[in-house]
């Protein structure tokens, strides 16, 4: 027996017609709706465009509960499994927005292996170029300030980064305006303070990763918070490695000094801190991807998931060593493969898991004032 809603919307995907069958029984049952934000915001409608189911998909934190607690779960003939739906929804929109299109597949097929080609292939440049220049640059031992523009001059770096940074941006930027046309939601919703705070308070503490409260359930039905963990270490990592090179910045432009920088300046200990948290993090997140249960997830793409949390570790790895043996003889090679594989970061974030996190952040602005409308009526 199947349920299906008599007048159903043509929907762009088959996953996308599989998700609007499962919000019409959810919305019929309602059992889940105290467990995360998904079951409010599907409450708010009786029919769901594409856009809708996008936006619920995004505002999907995959705890499980829902799966868990479902009494039309498989085995059942109406066979709801919200994660797995919501999950390939979810993969699908990354696509869906990518800009430029082209490159979206491209990605999506290869996403580890051409980023591990990428970041390769920059620092084989990188390496090769100083030592066709001169080869005791590469494997000489230099210390001091400016000792890493030895290895490449400032400028040349600055230039070759700061292009890759900005395409990254540029290509996000778009991925964020196709997202928010799609769910169709005005402009000026992402001017409203209230729901932009209460957006940030969600993301920043994953609220909705806890399952309603007793945490998530990843390999089985014994909720943990060892994804939310993983989840936090990984995203303040981030952002602590990010000020690490805003802060660097400042140094190099406003105040006249080089990297690399003493031990205890404030980019290092910043990036030192930061660094942990991207190798714990991500290698936490995969452990937990490997063991999760296949019934929840959607299996047959993992690519650029993988791809990011990989390029991420390998980021954190390759600048750690650096800071530890950035006095001896392997200060050039390691240089040119952190490098390398900080450039792959940039290029192939916009198709990836990167932005998942960018949309789920819109999507909870767009419940946030959803849900204020309600509670005001």
């Amino acid at each position: 027996m199947n349920i299906h809603t008599p007048l159903q919307p043509a929907h762009a995907t088959a996953s996308l017609a599989e998700a609007d069958r499962l919000m019409t029984v959810c919305n019929s049952c309602r059992y889940c709706e105290g467990l995360c934000a998904v079951f409010p915001a599907m409450e708010m409608r009786r029919a769901f465009s594409d856009g809708d189911l996008n936006y619920l998909a995004n505002l999907c934190h995959s705890c499980g509960a829902c799966f868990h607690d479902c009494q039309f779960s498989p085995p059942h003939e109406f066979d709801v499994n919200v994660p797995k739906t919501l999950a390939i929804v979810r993969n699908d929109s990354y696509r869906t927005y990518a800009w430029p299109r082209a490159f979206s597949g491209l990605f999506h097929r290869n996403g580890l292996a051409i980023s591990l080609i990428a970041a390769l292939s920059v620092a084989l440049f990188i390496a090769g170029f100083a030592a066709w220049h001169d080869p005791a640059v590469l494997f000489g031992v230099h210390t001091g300030p400016g000792a890493f523009y030895k290895l490449m001059p400032h400028n040349a770096m600055a230039l070759l980064f700061g292009a890759a940074f900005a395409y990254a941006v540029v290509a996000m930027a778009m991925g964020i305006r196709n997202f928010w046309k799609d769910i169709g939601e005005p402009a000026g919703t992402l001017g409203e303070p209230a729901s932009i705070w209460q957006a940030v308070r969600d993301a920043g503490s994953l609220r909705y990763l806890d399952g309603g409260g007793v945490g998530c359930m990843n390999e089985d039905d014994r909720p943990t918070d060892r994804r939310r963990l993983y989840h936090h270490m990984t995203f303040y990592g981030f952002l602590l490695c990010f000020a690490a090179t805003s802060t660097a910045t400042l140094y190099h432009y406003l105040l006249g000094l080089e990297a690399p920088y003493p031990v205890y300046d404030l980019p290092v200990v910043l990036g030192t801190l930061g660094g942990i948290g991207l190798l714990v993090g991500p290698a936490g997140l995969l452990h937990a991807k490997w063991r999760r249960d296949p019934v929840l997830k959607d299996g047959s793409r993992t690519g650029m998931d993988v791809a990011f949390l990989v390029m991420l570790f390998l980021t954190s790895l390759t600048g750690l060593l650096l800071l530890v043996l950035r006095a001896t003889p392997a200060m050039g090679l390691l240089l040119a493969l952190h490098l390398g594989v900080v450039f792959s970061l940039f290029v192939t974030m916009p198709y990836g898991k990167f932005v998942h996190g960018i949309y789920r952040f819109l999507a909870l602005v767009r419940y946030a004032k959803e849900k204020r409308q309600i509670d005001g009526a």
